[in-house]
């Protein structure tokens, strides 16, 4: 049988209530990233840029719906993490992301803002 406590929000002991052993580990401090994300007017994109210091390609967890995203990606000591809404609905299934140097640069074209409009007969 074994009891886990958190102390201070960081670290957690297990302690095996039949041999009277605890044991430590740390858990991982969440942090925000930083996130530089500006529009590029003549090709209607957003693009994203997420610098992930330390942090290998295999550990991005990247998730997005036309109204936002998430992000986590841990490395030895930290993990990254973010959830952001964006300004406007976006084409999302056409992102593309690149990562290179601890920096991930994400590009999402603008949807129409039509796209999708019904015709209302008018009376």
């Amino acid at each position: 049988v074994t009891a886990k406590m958190v102390f201070a929000g960081r670290i957690t002991f297990k302690r095996d209530v039949k041999k009277g052993v605890s044991i430590m580990a740390a858990e991982k401090i969440k942090t925000s990233p930083d996130i530089c994300s500006y529009v590029n007017q003549d090709d209607n994109k957003l693009y994203i840029e997420v610098s992930l210091p330390g942090v290998k390609k295999e550990n991005i967890k990247l998730q997005m719906k036309d109204d936002s995203f998430f992000l986590a990606a841990p490395r030895d000591d930290i993990e990254y993490v973010t959830t952001q809404a964006f300004c406007c609905p976006m084409r999302s299934k056409e992102a593309q992301a690149q990562y290179e140097n601890g920096l991930l640069k994400i590009e999402i074209p603008f949807k129409d803002t039509m796209e999708g409009a019904v015709e209302v007969k008018i009376n």
